[in-house]
Order: C-alpha cells, then sequence, then structure tokens
C-alpha cells in the first residue's frame, strides 16, 4: 500500500502557502511599469486584477473540494475538459510559471544592485544557475523557509503601508481616470499575474486538514488580504513619490520607502524585496518542473520527463528542461516578461472557468464538491469574458505568444499523442456535450416518433418485379396505418426524348389496370384508401422528385435497384439528394416473416427518421426492435455511460418492444453482428458516400445483406457536415 500524505496544513498555513505564493513581482516590481499605462489609476488597476481572479478563485475552491489530492491546475482541466485541453493547460501554466520566475530573477536583479555593485543580467543568471542546481539537488527546508520569507515580507509591507499612510498626499492622484479605459485594462492585463499564486495550495490539496472548509476559506482569504495589500501599498507608492520617480525606476517600491521610511525601512524593504523574489523564483522554478513531469506521467509528454533520480530523487530530466527555458528568458525586457507571464496565466484562469462548467454540465459521478462556486455560472462566465477583453488590450507580443503556444500544444498533442491512439481518457466537458447533443436528437426522434398523418409515396417502375411490388406497398399501408397516413403508389414509365407524351386523356394499359386492381385489393385488406397514379415522363428520377413534391409527400419508398449503377451513384442516389422528403430504400424484403428489425448507426446518434421508421414497422408486423451501437475498443466509461442514458430514453420512445447492444468494435462489425441477428437491416443513407464509392471503403450493408432485406434512410432533414462532425467525434 502506498503512502499517504499527513494531513497536517490548518487554515493560517494553507492562508499563508497561499499569499506568500502571490506576494512578490507584483508589488515589487510591476506598479511603476504599469503606472506609466494607468497613471494613478494603477491602484484602481489592481482592484480590478484581483476581481477578475475571484471567479477563478472560487472555481479553483470547488474543484479542489471534489478532488482534494496532490495535482494542480493541469490536472482538473485535464480530467475536465480532457487530453487536448489538458496539454493546452499544461503547456501554458508549464510557461506562465516559468515566466513568473523570470520576471522575479530580472526584475530582483536590480534590487541585489542595490546591496552588490555587479551588472544585473549576470546576476539574475548566476542566481538563477543557483536555484536549478538546488531543485536538482533538493532541500526539504525550502518550506520552513517560505514562511519565515512570508512572515518577514509581511512585516515589512505592514510597516511600510502604516508608516507611509501619513505622508500620502492626494494631489498625486488628481487625474486618476485621465488614462481612459485602453489603459486602465491594459494595466489590469499587465499585473495580473501578481494574482497567479492565489490557487496554487490547490497542488498540495493531499495535505490539507478539513479541505472542504480550508481550502475555500484559505484560497478566497488569501486572495482577499493580497488584494487589500495590493491596493493599500500602491495607494502609498503613489501617494508618496511622484509618477516620473516611480515610472522610471527599476525599483519602485524603494524610491517610494526612500520618501515614507527611515533609512533602516528602506534596507528593510530591499532585503524583503530580495528574500520575496528570490523564493517566487524558486518556487516558479520548483512548480513548473513538475507539469513535464505530471503530464510524463499521464501519456501526454515523453517518458523522460517522468524519470526520478535515484540519487537526489528528484526529477532531473524536467528540472533542466524548466531551467534551460528559464536561462533563455532573462534576456527578455521585464515588461514583456511580465507582459507574457500574464497572458498565459489569463489563459490558463479561463480554462479553470471553464472547467467547472464542463464538471458541472457533465455526468462524471465522482465530482462532488463541499463547496459550490456561488452564482453558477455568472462568475465563471465574467471571468471567461473577463480573460478574453484582457487578452485583447494586453499587447500583440503576448497575444501572438499565447496563441503560438496554443497552437503548439495543439499541434503537440495531435501529432504525437493522439496519432497513437490517444490516453484512453475524456474530460467531463465532452461528456456534458455528448450529452447536450443526445438531448438534441432525443427531442428529434420524439417529435418524428410522434408525428401524425404521415403521407407515403410508393414509386415503382416496369421493372420492378411484382413480389417486390408487393413488399413496398406492404411497407407503406403498415407505416402508414400505424402512423395515421395516406398511401399513394405511382408507376413511373419513361419513354424517348423523340416520343411525345401522352395525353390525359390516353387509356391505361392491362398491365395498368392490372396493377391497380392489386392496389385496390391490397387497399380492401388494410382498411384504408390507396390512391394510384402512373407518370410517364422523359426523365423518371426527376418525375420522381417533382411529383414527391407536387402530392406533399412525408417519406418516399423506392426499391434500391431502381436506375443504373454508375461511379457516382445511381438514379437513386440522385433522387435521394433531391427528393422534398424522407427517402427509404428497399432491397431484398420479404415482408411477411419479419420478426426481428436492426438498426445500426453510423458513427454518430441514431438518424430520427430511421428510429421512427423502425419503430412503426415493428408494431405493425409485432417485431422486435434492436439498437446495434459500435462503441470501439475499450471505450471510456463516461461514453459508456451516457450511450447507455441514451439508449435508455429511445426505449421509451418506442411502442415496439426494443432490446440494445453496444458493438465493442467499428461500424462494419456491428453491420455484420446486426445482419446476422436481423430479418430487415436498417442503416442511414449517410454511410456511403462517392468517395467510399470510389476507394471501396466500408461495409456496403446490401451486400452484407440479411435473410430477408435492408432499409438505407435517408432522412430530409439531416445535420449540416460541422454538425454531423461534430456528432460522430462525440459519439
Amino acid at each position: 500500500m502506498g503512502k499517504e500524505l499527513e494531513r497536517d496544513l490548518g487554515l493560517p498555513s494553507v492562508t499563508a502557502i497561499s499569499i506568500g505564493a502571490m506576494v512578490g513581482s507584483g508589488i515589487f516590481i510591476l506598479p511603476g511599469l504599469a503606472m506609466e499605462m494607468a497613471g494613478p489609476a494603477v491602484v484602481f488597476a489592481y482592484l480590478l486584477a484581483g476581481v477578475l481572479v475571484l471567479p477563478a478563485a472560487l472555481s479553483k475552491s470547488e474543484m479542489a473540494t471534489a478532488m482534494p489530492e496532490a495535482g494542480g491546475t493541469y490536472l482538473y482541466i485535464e480530467r475536465a475538459m480532457g487530453p487536448l485541453f489538458g496539454t493546452i493547460a499544461g503547456v501554458g501554466t508549464w510557461f506562465s510559471l516559468i515566466f513568473k520566475g523570470a520576471l522575479a530573477l530580472v526584475g530582483g536583479a536590480p534590487y541585489l544592485v542595490l546591496l552588490l555593485d555587479v551588472p544585473a543580467e549576470p546576476l539574475a543568471f548566476g542566481v538563477a544557475l543557483v536555484l536549478i542546481v538546488v531543485n536538482i539537488v533538493g532541500v526539504k527546508q525550502t518550506g520552513r523557509m517560505q514562511i519565515v520569507i512570508v512572515a518577514v515580507m509581511l512585516a515589512v509591507m505592514v510597516w511600510f503601508i502604516v508608516a507611509g499612510t501619513p505622508s500620502v498626499e492626494s494631489a498625486r492622484f488628481e487625474g486618476f481616470f485621465e488614462s481612459g479605459f485602453e489603459g486602465i485594462v491594459g494595466a489590469t492585463g499587465f499585473v495580473f499575474v501578481s494574482y497567479a499564486g492565489v490557487t496554487k495550495i490547490a497542488s498540495v490539496a493531499e495535505e490539507v486538514e478539513n479541505p472542504d472548509r480550508n481550502l475555500p476559506l484559505g484560497i478566497l482569504g488569501s486572495l482577499f488580504v493580497t488584494t487589500l495589500i495590493y491596493i493599500a501599498i500602491v495607494t502609498v507608492m503613489v501617494g508618496v513619490a511622484s509618477q516620473a520617480d516611480l515610472t522610471s525606476t527599476d525599483t519602485p517600491m524603494q524610491v517610494a520607502a526612500d520618501s515614507a521610511l527611515p533609512a533602516i525601512g528602506a534596507t528593510a524593504v530591499i532585503v524583503a524585496a530580495l528574500l520575496a523574489l528570490i523564493s517566487t523564483a524558486n518556487a516558479g522554478i520548483l512548480s513548473s518542473s513538475r507539469y513535464p513531469f505530471a503530464m510524463s506521467r499521464d501519456d501526454l509528454a515523453p517518458g523522460l520527463f517522468e524519470d526520478v533520480s535515484d540519487r537526489f530523487e528528484t526529477p532531473v530530466n524536467a528540472i533542466t528542461l524548466t531551467g534551460a527555458v528559464l536561462l533563455g528568458l532573462l534576456f527578455l525586457p521585464v515588461d514583456q516578461i511580465a507582459k507574457l507571464a500574464s497572458a498565459f496565466q489569463i489563459l490558463v484562469f479561463m480554462l479553470i472557468n471553464a472547467a467547472v462548467i464542463a464538471f458541472r454540465q457533465g455526468s462524471i459521478e465522482a465530482y462532488d464538491p463541499s463547496f459550490e462556486s456561488p452564482l453558477y455560472p455568472v462568475p465563471q462566465l465574467f471571468g471567461i469574458v473577463g480573460g478574453v477583453v484582457l487578452l485583447g488590450y494586453i499587447g500583440l507580443v503576448p497575444l501572438a505568444g499565447a496563441v503560438l503556444i496554443t497552437v503548439g500544444a495543439m499541434v503537440w498533442y495531435y501529432a504525437l499523442v493522439y496519432r497513437r491512439g490517444g490516453v484512453g481518457r475524456e474530460g467531463a466537458m465532452t461528456d456534458a456535450l455528448r450529452r447536450s447533443v443526445g438531448r438534441d436528437v432525443v427531442e428529434q426522434t420524439e417529435s418524428e416518433v410522434e408525428t401524425g398523418g404521415n403521407e407515403i409515396l410508393v414509386a415503382v417502375t416496369e421493372e420492378t418485379a411484382r413480389a417486390a411490388e408487393r413488399s413496398l406497398v406492404d411497407l407503406a399501408v403498415d407505416l402508414a396505418r400505424t402512423r395515421e397516413g395516406g398511401v399513394r403508389v405511382a408507376k413511373f414509365d419513361e419513354i424517348p426524348d423523340q416520343t411525345p407524351l401522352p395525353g390525359s386523356a390516353d387509356t391505361l394499359t392491362e398491365a395498368d389496370r392490372a396493377f391497380e386492381a392489386r392496389l385496390a385489393e391490397r387497399a380492401g385488406d388494410a382498411e384504408m384508401p390507396v390512391r394510384y397514379g402512373e407518370i410517364v415522363s422523359h426523365d423518371t428520377r426527376h418525375a420522381v422528385v417533382n411529383y414527391a413534391d407536387r402530392v406533399d409527400a412525408d417519406t418516399l419508398i423506392i426499391e434500391r435497384s431502381t436506375g443504373s449503377g454508375t461511379l457516382l451513384g445511381s438514379d437513386a442516389g440522385w433522387i435521394e439528394d433531391h427528393a422534398p422528403c424522407d427517402v427509404i430504400e428497399v432491397s431484398n424484403l420479404a415482408y411477411d416473416s419479419v420478426e426481428r428489425v436492426g438498426v445500426v448507426t453510423d458513427e454518430g446518434p441514431f438518424d430520427p427518421a430511421k428510429v421512427a421508421l423502425a419503430d412503426a414497422l415493428a408494431t405493425a408486423v409485432g417485431a422486435t426492435i434492436t439498437f446495434y451501437f459500435p462503441i470501439g475498443a475499450d471505450p471510456p466509461e463516461s461514453r459508456r455511460n451516457t450511450i447507455q442514458d441514451y439508449h435508455a430514453e429511445l426505449v421509451e420512445l418506442c411502442e415496439a418492444p426494443v432490446e440494445t447492444a453496444l458493438v465493442e468494435s467499428g461500424t462494419d462489425s456491428a453491420i455484420r453482428r446486426a445482419a446476422t441477428d436481423s430479418d430487415v437491416l436498417t442503416v442511414s443513407g449517410t454511410q456511403g458516400g462517392p468517395t467510399d464509392r470510389l476507394f471501396g471503403r466500408g461495409t456496403d450493408p446490401v451486400e452484407t445483406g440479411t435473410a430477408h432485406g435492408t432499409f438505407v434512410v435517408y432522412g430530409a432533414s439531416q445535420p449540416g457536415p460541422l454538425r454531423r462532425a461534430v456528432e460522430r467525434r462525440l459519439f
């Protein structure tokens, strides 16, 4: 049995860890740069950023109480939205944390220069190398060191606020909103990374005592406290120092401290800044390096990142890769690093909000949070929309970077993960979408099944055999009787183009009279009228379609052998594409001995017209319906459950007795199984297109055959290509 982590982190520890993960570069580096964009309204930008982070904090709190185990943002998004979005989130969070670590080093170096007279860039590079080595070797005492750093940092900040408040000059806040909407929103996006650590405590949720209470309180409480600290400190900074001084320095906190605190206080601020920034950089390397490690364990990254050193017991390869990327970023301007870090963090927080929606709408039974985000889904939608707005104002380079990394993660997933068969998991969002699509299809099917007054047209020609003719008419009569409709039978005769069409006074032939007499006999047996007509034309397929339109037919029944087969289809195929109604193409039907009707789907939910036909036929002749659904080998449990629920709804809709069968293989196997077990096989006409016929792909249901016959159903209201692709992907 594996070791379990002891739950010994109480609410004070949870809050302290979360505050420590936030306070750092956001207050020691960014205020001066943000003030260039927003002026005195930089105070409002920090407040607005905190408000926009709140939805993600609520969402993460909810997911943490549902899954109080070791993990992080990647874990939640991957479980909620599937491996593709998990890959995007993992890569995006990895880059976000690396950028945040680089920001702390690049922004912290100028503070260190105040104590050591050395160039800033080599200093940042050297500190980064030391921290990378520390993470590889592993230092177990870093947790205790973090508590000390947070305590010192908060003490200095409170000192700065208390001592500096009396020196605040209200005149420095004149023209508060002069920067306008664009300046304030741009500054809000710029400082967004200041709150990046608010949900970090969720990654150690397995060590939190009473997580149902302490996780939400710790996350939300730390966000509230940190937002107040940020607003108070930035207010004092703006109020005690000139805008020119704050925007022209790399150490804005030190400039403000010189104006508000005695010399020892300014020195204390420098020390606190160094401790905070080095701690942030170290935490950035530590946490970001775990993302390649975690993704490797989930088969979303190469296995080498999962390797743990026997000597140091750390994921050396993951840390080395993370450190190499970090070192390369140290030569970027600090403002670009901050914008890139914020852009990735905004993207990840948007995914966090979407993840909660996915969990709520999906059918994941294990998702049972003890804390639920209030006013759902308003905060989540607000967070997503707010993120989109911030990304639009954060600048072209960060936006392009976020898009590039997102596209790169998608390419990585499809090229290296999906092509080898995926990872055998799907997210709650996929299941939620599947259920939503399933509900729509069930509603359409219910409408088809319950539709009355169905007018059926049977089209025959001189080549139609008498037995086939009788089967088609018998089928039409039973379908119409079941659905309280009527039947019209039309015989289509084609004559050469040079032969004039007969007038209305022309008399019927003996064969026509015999055919009409047989229809009258069948109508008498069925106790319903069967109308007869004869159509003479130069083009049978156009005549069939035009006549169906003229008599307002709801269903057209034709024999599959109608017309001559060609590479691009047949006359029957042309009729199916152009008919104004549902088309049933019938072959080999021995109508008197139908006991089992098999219905096979074509990589998606069952066509409503197909279900309605099968139910009407089975009801009329006292047969049993079996729905065959090809689900593939080893389907995810959520997919199996959703499809079983969908089948249960179909059973409720049908009047005839119904059985269901999940076939753990492809459509071809399902067709073969259904053909073996059924008297009549019912399939959708969408299963065979021109390219299928050209390259010989797929199983022809007619060639596969059954003992008695096949119906190929072409619904008049087929979904569009995009909807069809979505249905096939989900089902």
